[in-house]
């Protein structure tokens, strides 16, 4: 029997948590929502595959091409796929074991200068920040997200956790002029304080944002002192490798994740998670142990699984295989709002409306849900077509970063926000 969720039932509960005084708010935001883009004019930093090709461009252009290709051999010969990730991987792995010898005609100095060549790329492809001029800031959903913070009035302040490193976060919240508090204290050098970070209610009634997997801008100082000032080669950022797990454990990067945990722990806690895919263990671990306390917290995934098959198609991947069903069906606190499908109380369903929609309904249809998009799986002849009848199903669109944000300025009256509508 296939189980049915009606998107306008769920979305008004969202609705009622994000409009409540009672709830505490929190966003976790992966690199979705930095890919995600307003329009084509929106700055964005690119995703994986695009991102790991203009690094072998980059490589190949200063005489590593026979190096990668090498390399490259080797990941796809361990069943692997070729990525940032198992190339910064592989190569620190054999800078670990490759002693006085040479691999992939490589030397341990050369593979530490080939890892710093591409940390330095990632860096570079990251600070978009750069290309930003005029009020293109207002193409940036980021922008928008500011918009509903600044308009929103809450009595806790919101909290975003997020794994990018960029300051399309930062320039979305300061265009907008919303205070907020990154973990760091001072003027002339910040530095990051732990014990505020630590300190549930310190700064009560400003927004948070905790970096947790570092950020541009972030340095350590000969005094061991963690400092915020201009990006530089020396910045502080946790980057796709096999290290990554132990690099969390320390600082701020740790304090960061305890925070996440202790956000969690609270009564009454609501965490949207946005542009994650839940594929990194260590922040995972934190996420699920929180929720499997006493406590009347609550995570909802919004997850964007829209990919292209090698024929260029538009296909849905969210399945009861992946792991983030995985996870939701092993904890009720763990809600996963997909295009097609859901996960609520670990029980996987259908998106699909109980009644065509009209002019009485609170919340606009087409703010969060495309009735009858079009689906891979369903094929209608030429004579069908004239006599299509209402479905009630088609895909939810606020799991893309824009449109959820889009949505969130939707909840406010008009006048209290601006809007740049690019549909």
């Amino acid at each position: 029997m296939i189980n049915y969720y009606d998107p306008s039932e769920k979305i008004k509960e969202i609705q009622q948590l994000l409009v409540s005084d009672k709830k505490k708010i929190g966003f976790l935001f992966g690199a979705g929502t930095s890919l995600s883009k307003k329009s084509d004019k929106s700055p964005y930093i690119p995703a994986v595959t695009k991102m790991t090709q203009s690094v072998i461009e980059a490589l190949e252009k200063k005489g590593y091409k026979e190096t990668i290709a090498s390399i490259k051999s080797d990941i796809i010969e361990n069943g692997e796929t070729f990525t940032i990730e198992t190339l910064l991987s592989n190569i620190e792995g054999k800078i670990s074991i490759i002693g006085k010898g040479k691999l992939n005609g490589l030397d341990k100095e050369q593979f530490i200068a080939l890892g710093k060549e591409i940390r330095d790329k990632v860096r570079e492809i990251v600070s978009v920040h750069k290309d930003i001029k005029d009020d293109r800031f207002k193409e940036m959903a980021q922008y928008d997200f500011g918009s509903w913070i600044k308009s929103a009035f809450r009595k806790y302040a919101v909290e975003i956790f997020t794994t990018n490193y960029d300051y399309l976060l930062e320039i979305g919240l300061e265009q907008n002029n919303v205070p907020y508090y990154d973990g760091f204290t001072g003027s002339y050098k910040p530095f990051f304080n732990s014990d505020s970070v630590e300190d549930i209610h310190y700064l009560p009634q400003q927004t948070k944002i905790w970096k947790i997997h570092g950020s541009l801008g972030l340095h350590q100082d000969g005094t061991k002192i963690i400092r915020r000032g201009e990006s530089d080669k020396d910045d502080l950022l946790i980057y796709p490798s096999v290290l990554k797990y132990s690099n969390s454990k320390k600082q701020p990067y740790a304090s960061f994740m305890d925070r996440l945990n202790s956000f969690l722990r609270q009564n009454d806690a609501v965490l949207f998670v946005c542009g994650y895919s839940f594929g990194d263990e260590h922040i995972n671990e934190r996420i699920m142990s929180a929720l499997q306390t006493e406590t009347t917290a609550h995570v909802y995934v919004l997850n964007y699984d829209v990919e292209k098959d090698v024929a260029g198609n538009r296909v849905n991947t969210f399945s009861e295989e992946t792991n983030i069903a995985k996870l939701a069906k092993s904890c009720r606190k763990l809600s996963v709002l997909s295009t097609r499908k859901a996960i609520y109380g670990a029980q996987i369903g259908t998106w699909k409306l109980k009644r065509e929609p009209d002019n009485s309904d609170t919340l606009n249809i087409n703010w969060y849900f495309d009735e009858d998009a079009p689906y891979k799986e369903i094929e209608v002849s030429k004579e069908q077509k004239g006599d299509e009848q209402w479905s009630g199903e088609g895909e939810l669109s606020i799991v893309d970063f824009s449109k959820f944000t889009k949505f969130l300025l939707n909840m406010i009256p008009k006048d209290n926000v601006d809007v740049t509508n690019n549909d």
